[in-house]
């Protein structure tokens, strides 16, 4: 992969995490309003590569978010934050495959996992990524 195909998916990343991206149209406008201007054969080949799926509000998600959410809604139970560490409860035995998924979803927040039976901890780069990251992972959770 060269490093322009590199930062432009990173960018992809971004945007879909950010905003609803229904079109691979919207989300060349968006790219090249963040300087990476590009076709939408490039886009399709990116969405193709990394694995974006189309969901069923017709906004598109990355497979490893997609993946989390499925193990969020129906593990976990809670989800609270001290300071730069966020502390998430499953249902019992469910927290490998929570961790897991947080791992494969490479959130920006996220420095390291540590997960027991039930209960993961989540190290967080700072407290402002600690927040954002409990909001990221409760609007996964929330949505059904």
């Amino acid at each position: 992969m060269n490093r322009s195909r590199d930062a432009r998916q990173a960018m992809i990343r971004e945007i879909v995490r950010a905003k609803p991206i229904r079109t691979q149209q919207a989300l060349v406008a968006e790219l090249k309003n963040d300087g990476f201007p590009c076709t939408q054969a490039t886009v399709s080949r990116d969405i193709a590569e990394m694995g974006l799926s189309k969901l069923s509000d017709g906004n598109y998600m990355l497979a490893g978010d997609l993946h989390l959410r499925r193990m969020l809604s129906s593990m976990a139970l809670a989800i609270t934050r001290v300071n730069n560490l966020v502390l998430v409860k499953g249902s019992l035995g469910s927290a490998q495959a929570i961790t897991a998924a947080i791992d494969e979803a490479e959130l920006p927040e996220v420095a390291g996992t540590i997960a027991g039976d039930d209960t993961i901890l989540v190290v967080t780069v700072s407290d402002e990524a600690g927040e954002s990251l409990v909001s990221r992972l409760e609007k996964l959770r929330c949505v059904s």
